[in-house]
């Protein structure tokens, strides 16, 4: 977790906690401090999923754990075994995220060697806490992964530019490159987290409209070629430098990398709405990048020392400009409101893979 917002909603949900419990007059206040803090996630639609989940399997740990306390007491070896009694329900029951704090509840209500006003006690100061962290979660700085996916594009983008301008003409210290490189491995993981919490927000909350179907088939195709992008990267690393190439190769190579970058730079403005009404150079491009390999291919045909390495290349770049082709053909299509006609968007939705 970074310094930001979730950072101070969690402060403010613990305090909220523990105000609420001492009100109430539930002890100890600590567990809804907890459940608080357990209970923050970084979407509106995780925090509702959390609340039920931990609703279900916190009553369902209660009940077995009052029902073990009227029998076993405070007996450490039943206290063990009811929590992997919880454990396998919570699993059986696909919510693996609860059972931290559902452990916590199942210890409580056991402490209170089957006194059932005590298990309700426990009970309740675990939902207090996850409520909390609920209603600050949806008040205060409501995520918005959506807004910040937008961002966090922008960012990449301009560091996948920098190392794919450098790289071929080895310009940038090779120290210099290994931390950018994993910088942007480190942020794309970052993006793919991002992607993943607007995809459920959309989906589960707002709806699969066309339009926001539409949006999120752009979004992965933007985080697709950003990927393809840093596998170009990890190509030319692996490959490109070893196979020893000509100078005439350098600008080859160097020429066609700066259009490839042109060309996604142009599309991420053309969805933006930055660009001028302009025809699209889509066909251009794809033209260019099968030209671009049948050249190497030709090239290898008579001068083959060395070529096997540089194909591999080659062959990371024509993907990368491959999907910038089709990532500029749906914004076409985002913008006129219109899917393909063989490719139904949700269709289009599942097709594009991610790593």
């Amino acid at each position: 977790m970074v310094f930001g917002a979730r950072v101070w909603k969690t402060g403010i949900a613990v305090a909220l906690a523990l105000y609420i419990s001492a009100w109430l007059e539930f002890t100890p206040p600590v567990i809804a401090a907890v459940a608080a803090i357990f209970a923050m996630q970084p979407s509106i639609y995780r925090s509702w999923r959390y609340f039920l989940d931990q609703l279900q399997t916190n009553i369902i740990g209660a009940a077995f754990a009052l029902l073990a306390g009227m029998f076993f007491s405070q007996n450490v070896i039943a206290i063990g075994i009811v929590c992997i009694i919880v454990i396998i329900l919570s699993l059986r029951l696909r919510m693996e995220e609860t059972i931290g704090l559902t452990l916590v509840t199942v210890v409580a209500v056991m402490e209170a060697s089957g006194e059932w006003r005590f298990a309700v006690n426990r009970l309740l100061l675990s939902l207090i806490g996850i409520g909390c962290a609920f209603v600050v979660n949806v008040l205060f700085f409501p995520p918005k992964p959506k807004e910040q996916f937008a961002a966090q594009i922008g960012s990449i983008f301009s560091k996948l530019s920098l190392l794919l301008r450098t790289v071929i003409s080895n310009e940038i210290k090779e120290t210099v490159f290994r931390e950018e490189k994993e910088s942007l491995r480190s942020s794309l993981k970052s993006l793919s987290e991002k992607y993943r919490l607007m995809e459920e927000e959309i989906k589960k909350l707002k709806g699969s409209g066309s339009k926001r179907i539409r949006e999120l088939v752009v979004y992965k195709q933007k985080l697709l070629v950003m990927s393809k992008g840093l596998e170009v990267l990890e190509a030319v690393d692996e490959h490109y430098f070893q196979a020893s190439p000509s100078a005439e190769t350098d600008v080859c190579f160097d020429d066609h990398m700066e259009k490839l970058i042109k060309y996604h730079e142009h599309v991420l403005l053309k969805y933006d709405d930055k660009l001028k009404d302009t025809s699209s150079d889509s066909l251009e491009i794809e033209a260019e990048n099968e030209q671009f390999m049948i050249d190497l291919l030709a090239r290898y045909s008579e001068q083959p020392s060395g070529m096997l390495r540089l194909s591999i290349v080659a062959a990371a770049m024509y993907d990368y400009g491959h999907q910038i082709a089709r990532l500029d053909k749906l914004v076409e299509h985002d913008h006129r409101g219109e899917t393909e006609e063989r490719e139904p968007l949700e269709i289009l939705l599942k097709s594009i893979r991610l790593k």
